[in-house]
């Protein structure tokens, strides 16, 4: 239904087609990146009874930003005590 009124208003006004698809690729990629985090993120647990605190889990080298200008996650060395 909405699929068909914006290719109707595509073919009768084209200069319009860059704004859906600049809008259409933003949400898209806000939903991955949604995703991303709930999957991904060490501060989202799914499963509460096997792994109740996952960030205790992660390892001082274990990236889970997506982007890191000068970080270089291999050269951590554990620095924080066992739980």
């Amino acid at each position: 239904m909405v699929l068909r009124t914006v290719l109707t208003h595509a073919k009768k006004h084209p200069a319009l087609i860059p704004l859906f698809v600049i809008i259409g690729s933003g949400g898209i990629g806000a939903s991955l990146y949604l995703m991303r985090l709930a999957m991904f993120n060490p501060d989202v647990s799914w499963d509460k009874k096997n792994n109740p605190e996952p960030w205790n889990k992660m390892a001082p080298n274990d990236q889970y930003k997506l982007f890191s200008i000068n970080m270089d996650y291999s050269r951590l060395k554990k620095d924080r005590p066992d739980f």
